[in-house]
């Protein structure tokens, strides 16, 4: 019984370490989402405005640019996927990268071939598990991205749909991404980026009984789309980072919270076993001393005899 108790103890030192783990990367991970959250509103505007411009040039001109114009017969498609480096955010990395393999199969049943670029080590171990090829990759910023990261992505991204697809370049770009919505609600989606809808976007992104104004373009409409739609990119990327990120230090903050939770109640349930194979060795105890108690008093009265 004895040897029972000391297990029941260890197992409580165990569950009590592991607990204050848990609770310290909870209280990181809430910190960490606040400035995240700060970030993804500051950066919205932004991309939200640069969208609108965007739209307003495609809109205005009749320049057929490889950017604001789909292919007739699209071939190939790039997939941006976004995880993070770090694990230990419950669903996090793998709703995303589900979104992104029905993306990819929903493409390749339109005739597509896929090229696949993937942010953060989560989404690449998952491809290089399968044997699967990537594009390209990138990580060690998914927790504090920063624009010249997205700047770093991007590039590489836009050369490919300037490049004809027989040269290796893509018709389309689409991206992956987990959508802040609240503390409690992040949502993996996935959308095209490139070439931009622009009477979708500018439905979207117009407000109502707004009219837009009409522009002249100075050099040329297409010299602006060509200084815009690079910026437009990056923005976009930098946005999804950014939520990323913040969706990522929530889920984190909520797995950690549960652990933290099942912690104790664990600990909990051991100390009650505990009492229990404590005081079962109490009661073995009084029985063993009552019973060789009686049994002296038994041997004394027959010597007496």
């Amino acid at each position: 019984m004895g040897a029972q108790l000391r297990v029941y103890k260890r197992r409580i030192r165990s569950v009590t370490a592991t607990k204050k783990i848990t609770k310290a990367m909870e209280m990181i991970a809430a910190s960490r989402v606040v400035k995240a959250m700060r970030k993804v509103s500051a950066s919205t505007p932004y991309a939200q405005e640069l969208t609108r411009a965007v739209t307003a040039v495609g809109s205005g001109s009749d320049v057929k640019h490889p950017l604001t114009t789909e292919a007739e017969n699209p071939s190939r498609a790039a997939v941006l996927l976004l995880t993070s480096d770090r694990g230990l955010a419950g669903a996090f990395n793998a709703n995303a990268i589900k979104a992104a393999e029905q993306l990819t199969a929903r493409l390749e049943a339109d005739g597509r071939e896929i090229d696949v670029y993937v942010v953060g080590r989560r989404g690449l171990a998952h491809y290089n598990f399968r044997e699967r090829t990537v594009a390209e990759s990138w990580t060690g910023f998914t927790d504090e991205p920063s624009y010249a990261d997205a700047k770093t992505v991007a590039g590489p991204l836009i050369e490919a749909l300037e490049k004809d697809t027989e040269d290796g370049g893509v018709d389309e770009l689409h991206i992956v991404y987990t959508e802040f919505v609240s503390m409690m609600t992040q949502t993996a989606v996935g959308s095209r980026l490139l070439p931009l809808r622009l009477d979708e976007v500018a439905k979207e992104e117009q407000p109502k009984d707004e009219v837009l104004p009409l522009y002249d373009f100075e050099p040329s409409a297409e010299d602006v789309l060509d200084a815009l739609l690079p910026r437009y990119v990056e923005s976009r990327i930098y946005n999804a980072l950014l939520q990323s990120a913040a969706s990522k230090h929530a889920a984190t903050r909520r797995a950690m919270k549960s652990a933290t939770d099942n912690a104790g109640e664990l600990i909990n349930t051991l100390s009650r076993l505990a009492n229990a194979a404590r005081q079962a060795e109490i009661t073995q105890e009084i029985s063993e001393i009552v019973g060789g108690a009686s049994a002296l008093a038994d041997a004394n009265a027959g010597s007496d005899n």
